[in-house]
């Protein structure tokens, strides 16, 4: 895992130093950045999807990393060619808004993908997201997503299911969209930043109401932006009955120390043991 390729499917960072801050801490860690050019021009949606496919056809890239998050990745969706990434496949690695782009690249072609931190948040990183970073791109030997990471229990249970989530408002964007997540089997993450309870609230409600969280086999709650875990845990316990185990993980999100989870993987969540351990797992040019 050499050489990585930046892409731009959301907002770009304002501030050259912040840019040049991250593609330095990348060289740092060992990667070598095939584009690090400071972009200055917003692609449209459809040159977004353009972009994702240069970088996935370029024999000498190894990862694709977002530049950072914002809104609007969800535009390029329809743009986007599933097949041709499905044939060069890459990892491909981002959070936040990028949640609208790694679930549906991982259902429509088999591949996981990344909720990592990206350049932006890369400038200066603690080395607990290093650590969770680098084991990421070697390909989990450390099988325990939750090593070192608080963990609060809210109902006990084990179970298991494929790894998906991300930002709480981007899926339920994508909810009646040909792009909405599949839930079902699914051990679901969950995270928001700057959203009032009432908003996270409406949210959870929709998905809810939609029946999204009826296959869910657990749903681990990530960091809500200021918001307590047991406030948002109450919005899912007073709607319906939690059969399945749930948890509470602040390594998840817009935080500091950011865990590397993998969309797509095999895992299993026991609260007993307060671990997140990967059954099974096949990262794009990577052996585990």
């Amino acid at each position: 895992m050499d050489n990585v390729y930046i892409i731009s499917p959301s907002y770009l960072i304002k501030k050259k130093r912040e840019f040049t801050a991250g593609i330095k801490q990348l060289s740092k860690l060992g990667f070598n950045v095939l584009n690090p050019h400071f972009p200055t021009v917003l692609p449209s949606p459809q040159e977004k999807a353009e972009q994702i496919h240069r970088a996935c056809a370029d024999s000498g890239a190894d990862m694709i990393l977002a530049l950072r998050g914002g809104y609007s990745a969800m535009k390029s969706l329809p743009f986007i060619d599933f097949d041709h990434l499905k044939n060069h496949q890459k990892i491909i690695a981002g959070f936040s808004d990028l949640t609208a782009l790694l679930n549906p690249i991982h259902e429509r072609t088999g591949m996981v993908t990344l909720h990592a931190p990206m350049v932006a948040s890369l400038k200066e990183p603690t080395a607990f997201t290093v650590g969770s970073f680098m084991n990421a791109v070697r390909g989990y030997p450390e099988k325990n997503l939750f090593q070192g990471a608080p963990v609060k229990v809210y109902r006990h249970g084990t179970a298991a299911g494929i790894l998906k989530g991300g930002n709480l408002v981007t899926l339920t964007a994508l909810i009646n969209t040909d792009w909405e997540m599949e839930t079902e089997n699914s051990i679901l993450f969950l995270e928001e930043i700057d959203e009032k309870l009432h908003k996270v609230d409406r949210a959870l409600t929709q998905w809810i109401l939609s029946g999204k969280l009826k296959g869910v086999k657990g749903i681990i709650l990530g960091d809500f932006g200021g918001l307590k875990s047991r406030e948002v845990y109450q919005v899912l316990a007073s709607q319906m009955e939690l059969n399945f185990p749930v948890v509470h993980c602040p390594h998840i999100g817009h935080v500091p120390d950011k865990i590397t989870l993998p969309v797509g993987a095999e895992v299993e969540l026991n609260t007993q043991k307060k671990q997140l351990v990967i059954r099974k797992l096949a990262l794009p040019g990577v052996r585990s």
